[in-house]
């Protein structure tokens, strides 16, 4: 195997599916985010929920991971974690991060920014409780979150061991390192690609409680 990278300059798609205009979109973003993630549901397009999240610590260094979207209203969007991980660390340190929603088949994209509080407790556990019991057992074992582990087999050790010693109990209670988030947005970006790199770019930002459209450049 070569380990040079192949030259990558030519690699390129022209997108050609969409168009996006102000007179085409809600003014409300968050419903105009559901329009847009319900065509991708419609689609069938491979979990088009997940989402890269960013987040960044107190000195200003950068984590981004991949995570699940768990909820979404207006209220904000949701997602669970442990408290003790990397994104729970930068989280207590610097509460803002963005989310990005990134669906090629479609050629879409959406940025959401904002602050991020945990949810509630009783919303944290009663999602917990929804969770196939392998995903419960396996929060529970993996702790600290990108702690440093031997081997595999520690890990799978340990998440037999405790399937073992819950699997006659109706019910496993969450671990209090672990719960929701909610970003509460401030700022919404949706682009959508088109030929040569004229690629469309409308913003949300509120101000004074209204959210205002804009147009970017490409």
């Amino acid at each position: 195997m070569s380990d040079v990278i192949q030259d990558l300059s030519e690699l390129r798609l022209s997108y050609q599916k969409g168009e996006l205009r102000e007179d085409q979109v809600n003014t409300n973003p968050h419903v105009q985010f559901l329009n847009w993630f319900n065509l991708a549901l419609e689609a069938k397009l491979h979990e088009p929920y997940t989402m890269s999240l960013a987040t960044a610590n107190a000195q200003g260094r950068p984590h981004v991971r991949t995570v699940l979207l768990r909820g979404a209203t207006d209220a904000g969007y949701d997602f669970y974690s442990n408290y003790d991980s990397q994104k729970g660390l930068d989280l207590s340190e610097n509460p803002f991060a963005e989310l990005l929603f990134y669906w090629p088949e479609l050629e879409r994209q959406v940025r959401v920014s904002g602050r991020v509080e945990r949810i509630s407790e009783s919303e944290s556990t009663e999602y917990y409780h929804k969770r196939p019991r392998d995903s419960q057992v396996a929060a529970h074992i993996s702790t600290p979150q990108s702690g440093v582990i031997a081997s595999r087999e520690e890990l799978q050790s340990r998440f037999e061991q405790l399937y073992a010693s819950v699997a006659d109990k109706a019910e496993l209670s969450k671990p209090v390192f672990w719960g929701g988030y909610r970003l509460v947005p401030d700022y919404y970006e949706f682009w959508q690609g088109r030929p040569n790199r004229l690629h469309d770019r409308l913003c949300y930002e509120k101000t004074d409680g209204q959210w205002n459209i804009q147009r970017l450049m490409p």
